[in-house]
């Protein structure tokens, strides 16, 4: 077996009419994804609503996510991460247009019973 080790941030294209998707790991149940957007968004009206779990990280640039039932749109910049149920209906409402965002996305089959763990566990209510 090779190993082979690289960075997702500098192997990322630069620029593209679309966005870039390269898939990192594939596994029964699991998928991995590098995912480059170049200022694009969800078309309007348009929802996500995925039989998989998905947990997204951004890397590098900024977007902001919506999420139905939430009146305020998720912001995610570097280092920030979203866990997202299976059928959690979201949408990506913004990607700067000024530089790439660049996005690691795990999706998990829901017959592997994904939740949120450890630090993605945060209580709203202790921070009051």
């Amino acid at each position: 077996m090779t190993l082979s080790a690289f960075n997702l941030v500098a192997t990322a294209p630069t620029s593209g009419e679309a966005e870039a998707i390269d898939k990192i790991v594939l596994g029964r149940g699991i998928r991995m994804e590098r995912i480059v957007s170049f200022g694009q968004a969800s078309p309007d009206g348009f929802w996500c609503d995925q039989d998989m779990a998905e947990w997204v990280m951004v890397l590098s640039g900024r977007a902001r996510l919506s999420i139905a039932g939430e009146e305020t749109d998720r912001v995610l910049g570097p280092g920030d991460a979203l866990f997202l149920p299976a059928h959690c209906r979201h949408r990506v409402a913004w990607t700067d247009p000024s530089s790439p965002t660049i996005w690691l996305a795990l999706f998990v089959d829901t017959d592997l019973n994904p939740v949120a763990a450890g630090a993605m566990i945060v209580d709203d209510d202790a921070k009051s």
